[in-house]
């Protein structure tokens, strides 16, 4: 049997210890198991569709341009699993605790930060809430984007970490970032404790899924599912690769999550129809 190779993106050095141990563990249980690291999402993303990996650890924006593209080419792919951390997440809009800004119709004519063009929980989602809150285009709100990382879908959480430096600084009135870093800011001085208040919610949505492509065939895809999703946060050997990729168990993935995101990337053109990529300035 040869190896089932999966894509995943470096967005950060741990990746690389994160991968080696899940391979090591999964031959273990008799899975040969290889990975291969990409510099961005989009030509992973590709390759996927293409058969040149047969699954990818996806960014929630990776998983939508997967679905676009094999649509396109009438290709075979499907999610298999995501972590418990994946789902139920909410992006929130913050200001400074002693702000002058009550409602989000204050934010008319002020500046916003964000992180970089191509996140979806920092950017695409939040800016497409406020939106449909009733702060469009049309009123004045200017964005100050943030654009560490691109091409690694907000994965890299320097421009988020930047929009909430922005705030601090008075450079903008309003920052946007994943409900879940707003707390780490908090925690880790980014953001002063106490120091920032939530104006406005999104819904909640999915995030990161592993995909299978075409070129997976049903048995090995239903193998490595079963695997992972038979990891014990118990299990000395798997819980500090856990720790490290932000879950206490993978979950069966599911497809109900993305709607937010779907309608953000229609709302902006971020890809067209058939997954290409057509956002203004983007360059991974």
């Amino acid at each position: 049997m040869n190896p089932l190779v999966l894509g995943a993106v470096a967005y950060d050095a741990k990746v690389v210890t994160i991968w080696s141990g899940f391979r090591t563990w999964l031959r273990r249980q008799g899975l040969p198991f290889d990975f291969v690291l990409y510099a961005h999402y989009e030509r992973q993303t590709e390759d996927l569709v293409r058969g040149r990996i047969d699954v990818a650890w996806q960014s929630p924006l990776a998983w939508l341009r997967t679905r676009r593209l094999a649509r396109s080419a009438g290709a075979d792919v499907r999610p298999l699993v995501m972590r418990d951390t994946d789902q139920d997440l909410t992006s929130v809009v913050v200001v400074r605790a002693d702000a002058p800004i009550e409602t989000v119709a204050d934010l008319k004519g002020r500046n916003i930060a964000v992180g970089a063009l191509d996140s979806p929980q920092a950017t695409l989602i939040p800016l497409h809430h406020l939106g449909e809150l009733g702060l469009g285009a049309d009123t004045g709100l200017r964005v100050e984007r943030h654009d560490t990382g691109v091409g690694l879908h907000g994965d890299h959480i320097g421009g988020e970490r930047d929009a909430a430096h922005a705030l601090v600084a008075g450079r903008a009135t309003a920052a946007c970032m994943i409900d879940a870093n707003h707390l780490a800011f908090t925690q880790d001085g980014t953001l002063p404790p106490d120091g920032t208040r939530v104006l406005t919610r999104t819904d909640p949505y999915d995030h990161c899924v592993l995909a299978a492509g075409p070129a997976l065939a049903g048995g090995p895809a239903e193998l490595l599912t079963t695997l992972l999703l038979s990891m014990s946060y118990a299990d000395p050997d798997v819980r500090h690769l856990l720790d490290l990729e932000g879950l206490t168990r993978w979950v069966p993935a599911r497809e109900t999550g993305f709607t937010q995101l779907e309608a953000a990337v229609d709302a902006t053109g971020f890809y067209d129809p058939d997954g290409r990529v057509t956002a203004t300035g983007y360059r991974p």
